[in-house]
């Protein structure tokens, strides 16, 4: 935030900070696949509730079973293409093409292991809502 406002009132001196846009291009990636399984940890992803609320548990339990699985096969495939593009990144040193030169590499692996972390808590919230649709009596949780 410093280095953008920075970079604005610098815009209007006629001396922007250098480098603020590749910075933050590259930064963007760790904000948003550093806390994108955090978010899924407390379930706080949006979801259509509409259907949703009007269901029984045992549905909710099938619908979260559904998502589940289907953000698994998402984030498997993510992980798969950016660990391709991770990799090739890495051995051809990729960087920003502007005024400072960052490399794009790091930025790359950030989307692979946070794309792994949501995987893995996908897989746990599989597991719970398996076990939680088997339950004759399942207990709500937020």
């Amino acid at each position: 935030m410093f280095l953008g406002v920075g970079d604005v009132v610098g815009m209007q001196l006629r001396h922007p900070v250098p480098g603020t846009l590749e910075f933050t291009e590259s930064t963007m990636v760790l904000v948003v696949f550093g806390g994108i399984a955090w978010a899924q940890i407390r379930r706080a992803h949006i979801r259509v509730e509409l259907v949703y609320l009007q269901v029984g548990k045992k549905m909710r339990s099938a619908m979260d079973i559904i998502a589940s699985v289907a953000g698994i096969v998402f984030f498997a495939l993510l992980t798969w293409q950016g660990g391709l593009e991770a990799v090739y990144s890495w051995q051809i040193g990729e960087a920003t093409s502007g005024l400072l030169r960052f490399p794009l590499w790091p930025a790359r692996w950030i989307l692979v292991f946070g794309s792994v972390l949501m995987i893995l808590q996908f897989l746990l919230d599989l597991w719970h809502d398996i076990t939680r649709f088997g339950d004759p009596h399942p207990v709500e949780f937020g």
